[in-house]
């Protein structure tokens, strides 16, 4: 049988090639192990962080809150007029009721206004009167003119006629029957101008009238805010109730409008709590809840949420839906839950620390051999303080650290050793 043989150039040539392609897929190797290699990673120890397992579970849609009692109700004592503090008549504790006098102070600057201001008023309010009086007064006299010279013209009118009939029969002059009937046509032509000059001064005083009894009312108001004045030199309590937060000394100068203390009514109590940023959306007024009042638990109520957000947090207030518990403190603390939905199943996830530094876009999810956990992007929903929704990136049985990242934040990969 012939045999083909293969020129020595030839054998050379091939030889070299397929050492290429060897020499090109082990370079390739090289070059992939080198990048898994660079990834960034950190190594630490297992013992060092917390890991928890992905499992389809009912998720609780609450929050735990740590709500203080306060009361329902709170009456600010402020110092109406300012001065000197003369007398105290009460203590921080006192139960006060409405309209007791709580604090006497004295302003001699502000006495010394009064008397002037009440004397310019009491000027007013007496020259007013005096003219309200001038025109009744007036009115009256024009009435009585009116009636005199319609009394003048039926007396004239009589007397007209008698001396009429004496100077036919020629016992009366005719100058004196002149002079009467002269005094008649007087008087006759008198009265409708009395009665026209009566007319429009009734008129005219009943435009003014309104306007002085307006402005009496206006003056007799002004002077009683002035007498006032010197009333609020002794703060008296506004309701019935407990006095706090009141420290006075007499002989100390206090401001207008500075707050002096405060009174609690009877009116019960009610929760303040602060909840994180996060729920801010998913607070609203009406939502239900409950608190631990020594070892009992007792139902309340979403009563108003403060949307303004201080330091990360806001504030809500929650009422009780029953009789408050007895032996309630103003400043105690209670632990309760606030239920923001209704449970439902979904796939759950222990909640941790991990959640602030990631803000629940990414997670270290736990290889199957357990040696290392790799950066993954995920998808949160809902949170409640025990568990976050996973909504997509994790699946059933997965296993995820949940303590804090610090120190994470740039790796995309963990070498857990034991």
């Amino acid at each position: 049988m012939d045999i083909q043989i293969t020129p020595p150039r030839l054998r050379r040539r091939l030889a070299t090639l397929a050492g290429a392609g060897i020499g090109a897929v082990a370079l390739i190797g090289v070059a992939v192990l080198a990048a898994q290699q660079a990834k960034p990673s950190v190594r630490t120890s297992k013992a060092n962080v917390t890991i928890e397992t992905v499992r389809q579970a009912t998720f609780h849609d609450v929050v735990v809150l740590r709500a203080k009692v306060v009361p329902r109700e709170v009456i600010y004592l402020d110092a109406l007029e300012g001065g000197q503090v003369q007398k105290v008549m009460v203590e921080p504790g006192d139960s006060v009721a409405e309209g007791q006098p709580l604090v006497q102070f004295r302003n001699p600057e502000l006495e010394l206004q009064v008397l002037d201001r009440e004397s310019r008023l009491v000027e007013s309010i007496t020259q007013l009167q005096a003219y309200e009086k001038q025109l009744q007064d007036g009115r009256t006299a024009n009435q009585k003119e009116a009636e005199r010279i319609q009394y003048e013209i039926v007396r004239l009118q009589a007397l007209d006629a008698r001396r009429q009939s004496l100077l036919a029969k020629g016992f009366l002059s005719k100058q004196d029957f002149d002079t009467t009937h002269d005094e008649l046509t007087y008087n006759t032509k008198l009265l409708p101008l009395q009665l026209s000059s009566n007319r429009e001064q009734d008129q005219l005083r009943e435009r003014q009238l309104p306007q002085i009894k307006a402005e009496l009312v206006n003056l007799q108001e002004s002077l009683k805010i002035t007498r006032e004045k010197l009333d609020a030199l002794v703060l008296r309590a506004p309701v019935a109730g407990r006095l706090t937060d009141i420290d006075l000394k007499v002989g100390e100068i206090r401001n207008r409008g500075q707050r002096l203390g405060q009174i609690t009514p009877a009116t019960g109590f009610k929760l303040e709590a602060d909840l994180d940023e996060y729920y801010l959306g998913r607070v609203q007024v009406g939502q239900s809840g409950e608190v631990d009042a020594g070892g009992t638990p007792v139902k309340l109520r979403v009563s108003r949420v403060d949307p303004q957000v201080k330091n990360a947090v806001f504030h809500i207030e929650l009422t009780f839906d029953q009789p408050a518990p007895a032996g309630l403190l103003p400043g105690q603390s209670l632990d309760g839950r606030l239920t923001l939905g209704g449970d439902r199943p979904a796939l759950v996830l222990p909640a941790g620390a991990f959640l602030e530094r990631s803000g629940g876009e990414w997670a270290m999810v736990v290889t199957g051999d357990g040696r290392h956990a790799e950066r993954r992007k995920i998808r949160l929903g809902r949170r409640s303080n025990d568990q976050v929704e996973v909504l997509s990136g994790l699946r059933a049985g997965e296993r995820v650290i949940t303590s804090d990242y610090a120190g994470y934040e740039k790796a995309d990969r963990l070498d857990l050793s034991r």
